[in-house]
């Protein structure tokens, strides 16, 4: 009885770790546009926020190692591991941030979401087999729901930037390759230093593209607080609540929480900007959910397995 109540509450407190965890992703849209709202250049907010998000990275990793952090990768787990960080955490954060410039944060993590059917084909082509009936069903669910979910049934897409939606598909690709590649590490690597060394190649890569952006503006906020939010919210925060709730729980139910990312998104732009939040919208995310958890639902792995920690 006695180990029974201790699982619960270990599956309970590894289930608030990842909703909050996917909460915090959630938030990075409307403060970054806040921000923007402020005076503040889309790309010195980039540059800031990998900057801060790579800082927190090592500063967890130092705390975690007590100062003596160990790095135990061969020369082709190192490659490996930068060629995640570029592809993924660097070219999500360069044009999910050029989406929001563009877009409102609701359209822009609408199509962010479009990662989950990428995922479905890329993983089919790994195999190289048609995708399985439930990942056809979960393709249709989140297209059905990306059509409700942009309002393109309420006033089209006659206003729409699509420079931003461009960047708002790519971005999505690009997020699916991160999930796609993280899938060739091994699994023993220790999550923190891994973390660390994919925000820095991030911040090397984003410097390289786009430079630091113009610190110039005369924002009610100082530029650097803006970096500090986003770099807590996008990336210290939710690898803490990870690395600690996932082992807890599974990946598979993991990967399902962290779609909460997606409705606190919404629901956050809706408050902290005013953006319109209509039924129609309503229901476009609960069918991009539902498409979520028809994609993992042959997948689920038992509650309580432990996995690797994961970012």
């Amino acid at each position: 009885m006695k180990v029974s109540r201790n699982m619960n509450k270990r599956n309970f407190a590894g289930v608030l770790l990842v909703l909050s965890g996917a909460a915090s992703y959630g938030f990075v849209s409307p403060v970054f546009k806040s921000a923007e709202q402020d005076g503040w250049e889309g790309y010195a907010l980039t540059f800031m926020q990998v900057l801060s998000g790579a800082i927190l990275l090592w500063l967890l990793l130092l705390f975690k190692s007590r100062f003596r952090p160990t790095f135990r990768m061969s020369a082709k787990v190192w490659l490996q591991v930068i060629v995640v960080g570029a592809c993924g955490l660097a070219l999500t954060t360069l044009l999910y941030n050029r989406t929001l410039s563009r877009l409102d944060a609701s359209l822009s993590i609408v199509l962010l979401f479009q990662y989950a059917w990428i995922t479905i084909l890329l993983e089919s082509l790994r195999a190289k087999r048609w995708p399985k009936r439930h990942e056809w069903l979960a393709v249709l669910l989140i297209f059905a729901g990306t059509i409700l979910s942009v309002g393109l049934l309420e006033r089209g897409l006659g206003d729409v930037n699509p420079e931003g939606v461009m960047y708002g598909l790519l971005s999505a690709a690009a997020y699916s390759l991160f999930f796609f590649l993280s899938g060739f590490l091994p699994e023993n690597l220790e999550s923190f230093a891994k973390s660390a060394v994919m925000g820095t190649v991030s911040l090397v890569l984003i410097l390289a593209v786009q430079g630091t952006g113009s610190f110039a503006g005369d924002g009610a906020v100082p530029l650097p607080v803006w970096g500090l939010l986003l770099g807590i919210l996008g990336t210290a925060l939710p690898t803490v609540c990870f690395n600690a709730g996932i082992p807890k729980i599974g990946s598979g139910l993991s990967a399902l929480l962290g779609s909460f990312e997606l409705p606190v998104a919404v629901l956050a732009a809706a408050v902290m900007l005013g953006e319109p939040l209509s039924v129609w919208q309503g229901a476009g995310v609960a069918l991009i959910l539902a498409g979520i958890m028809a994609a993992q639902g042959r997948r689920r792995e038992p509650q309580g397995r432990r996995t690797g920690s994961e970012e």
